[in-house]
């Protein structure tokens, strides 16, 4: 059984890059990163989850596409080519935004 250790959030930078049927490639950034431990075979490995909420090994990925790898672009130095501009975070809509009193 797979169970998650440990969550912290991902520093801006860091993208997955996922290949679809296309082999068209697409980058979104990555937003957590877990520790994940596997009871069957002793294992634990780290994974990026992507501001669409998807990981290597996921159920729900966009259009069957395969991960490719993580990779990071320093924030000063722009994002990578293939990275999908202005991608909502899941749950965006649903989150409260901040109220100014007036």
């Amino acid at each position: 059984m797979k169970r998650i250790v440990e969550i912290v959030p991902a520093r801006p930078g860091w993208y997955a890059r996922w290949r679809g049927a296309s082999d068209v490639t697409r980058s979104y950034p990555v937003t957590i990163w877990a520790l994940v431990e596997d009871s069957a075979d002793d294992s634990r490995e780290v994974i990026g989850i992507d501001v669409l909420g998807q990981w290597p090994g996921g159920d729900d990925i966009e259009d069957d596409a395969v991960f490719v790898r993580y990779l990071f672009h320093a924030p000063g130095d722009g994002e990578p080519g293939d990275a999908l501009p202005d991608v909502d975070p899941i749950g965006a809509a649903e989150r409260p935004r901040p109220v100014s009193a007036t």
